[in-house]
């Protein structure tokens, strides 16, 4: 045991997953923490290689949405992963989302895991909004006429905010360059607000559909709740990869 001390990484692994205490009677409701940060991940790897052959480009980001899609080995895999990746996301988000608000994990003392909760959502709801503008065809540009001129409706500042995020006075390369750096930065921002969610939840412990917390009913994470978490991700990932082996051909389509 004295390999776990002598390296941070692995004392971290230990505290926070192999040997942390559980309540005994989690339903499986509780895994689908675990599955977000799986889609998580994987939306940023399949992010970072499709931002190796994107172009953020007034003129021909349309063009290279094509490109990746038929052209570029596995392109259509990588924007399958991606686009599908992201509506399964939201999907697993907002049935933890329920799961909080039903069994009360909002109230004193996980408020605060709570509030670190929904800025993750805010900001996972931006980075949806920059993903669907990138390919640049006729219902991203409009969707970002739509979404953007809300901002005109802010008293006083409105129009300034709205000019400066277009970087003109009209949607145009600016823009789309602008969205292209802030869909590629904000993943790295909901990694780390993650981190510090999962920092309060180990802080504050978990909610049980109980309500209640219980200080002595506890069982560690591994094996019990870890197997839990893998056959849940299993059940998901045969759902979602049948949409992205199955369903891209729709993606192919309709760009």
């Amino acid at each position: 045991m004295r390999i776990w001390n002598q390296f941070l990484f692995l004392n971290l692994i230990k505290i926070s997953a192999i040997f942390y205490k559980c309540p005994s009677n989690f339903n499986y409701l509780w895994n689908f923490g675990f599955i977000a940060m799986c889609f998580l991940i994987l939306q940023i790897v399949s992010g970072i290689f499709i931002a190796m052959f994107y172009n953020a480009n007034f003129e021909i980001s349309f063009g290279m949405t094509i490109s990746i899609t038929n052209e570029i080995y596995y392109g259509w895999l990588l924007r399958s992963l991606h686009s599908n990746g992201a509506s399964f996301f939201f999907f697993v988000i907002y049935i933890h989302m329920f799961r909080g608000f039903y069994y009360g994990s909002y109230v004193y003392p996980r408020q605060f895991l709570w509030v670190s909760g929904s800025i993750l959502w805010v900001l996972m709801i931006a980075t949806a909004f920059l993903g669907y503008i990138l390919p640049w065809g006729q219902m991203s540009y409009w969707g970002a006429q739509v979404i953007t001129n809300l901002l005109g409706a802010i008293p006083l500042i409105g129009g300034d905010l709205l000019y400066l995020l277009w970087g003109g006075f009209s949607i145009g390369n600016e823009t789309i360059q602008r969205f292209y750096s802030f869909h590629y930065t904000l993943p790295f921002i909901i990694l780390f607000v993650t981190f510090f969610h999962l920092v309060l939840l180990h802080e504050y412990g978990s909610n049980n559909p109980l309500g209640i917390t219980s200080n002595s009913d506890y069982i560690p994470f591994l094996p019990y709740y870890g197997v839990k978490d893998l056959l849940s991700l299993l059940i998901i990932f045969i759902i979602y990869f049948h949409f992205v082996f199955f369903f891209s051909l729709y993606i192919r389509t309709c760009w």
